[in-house]
């Protein structure tokens, strides 16, 4: 394609993608609620039945509004993901397109495992961010502030745990190789060390590390399945 018609097919993908997103949005904004009481059950962990407090009369439904659009982009994900397959494909081989269906699986499929972690992580970092120096100045529990921190945290679990499927469709396009991911393979585990202790929000050493291993790990993964998918 031309790149005029390449921008026209990018218009049409992020159009659709918007679309799902806003009817998922109106979806999720209905169950917000229900979303809420799971987005604080880490929190709960650690304060236990302490309630959840808001400044401002418009607080609580921009809390709502925030949630529903989240929720919504989660209940989206595996159309706007069929949407960027439809988009990549055509840059791949040609006996390698077929993997539609298993791509848009898999991106799910790491999207929700990357959730799942966040929920791991999340109370372990509130753990020591709470707890950390003198008993005496105390936490108290804003939900604004504290939904903004685990819907940022989900949000980075959820990306980043899309970057071993980003590695294996650079592989399918000939972009990297299995042998040269094995001869690079510290380095990559380095740049995964530190891009984790700089997306993760907070100061605690035990976030950055709940994200590295597991990359590491669908890292690894990834070159197996490249160099299954290769033969």
């Amino acid at each position: 394609m031309t790149v005029i018609e390449h921008l026209e097919e990018l218009r049409r993908v992020l159009i659709i993608s918007l679309i799902a997103w806003g009817i998922a949005t109106i979806v999720a904004f209905v169950l917000s609620g229900l979303i809420l009481q799971i987005l604080l059950v880490p929190i709960k962990q650690v304060i236990g039945n302490q309630p959840l407090y808001f400044t401002r009369p418009v607080d609580k439904f921009l809390l709502y509004f925030k949630i529903g659009l989240f929720g919504g982009l989660i209940l989206a994900a595996p159309i706007i993901f069929w949407q960027v397959w439809g988009f990549i494909a055509p840059g791949l081989r040609r006996n390698e397109r077929r993997f539609a269906i298993g791509f848009v699986a898999s991106a799910s499929l790491l999207f929700v495992l990357g959730i799942f972690f966040a929920f791991f992580a999340l109370p372990i970092a509130l753990r020591f961010l709470i707890g950390f120096g003198t008993s005496d100045i105390k936490y108290f529990p804003l939900a604004a502030s504290y939904i903004n921190f685990a819907l940022l945290l989900i949000a980075i679990f959820g990306i980043t745990f899309e970057l071993p499927l980003a590695l294996t469709m650079m592989g399918l396009a000939g972009i990297v190789t299995p042998a040269f991911l094995n001869h690079n393979r510290v380095k990559f585990w380095l740049g995964i060390f530190i891009g984790s202790n700089f997306v993760t929000p907070g100061a605690d050493p035990f976030t950055p590390l709940l994200l590295t291993v597991p990359l590491i790990v669908l890292f690894e993964v990834s070159i197996q399945v490249i160099r299954a998918l290769r033969k």
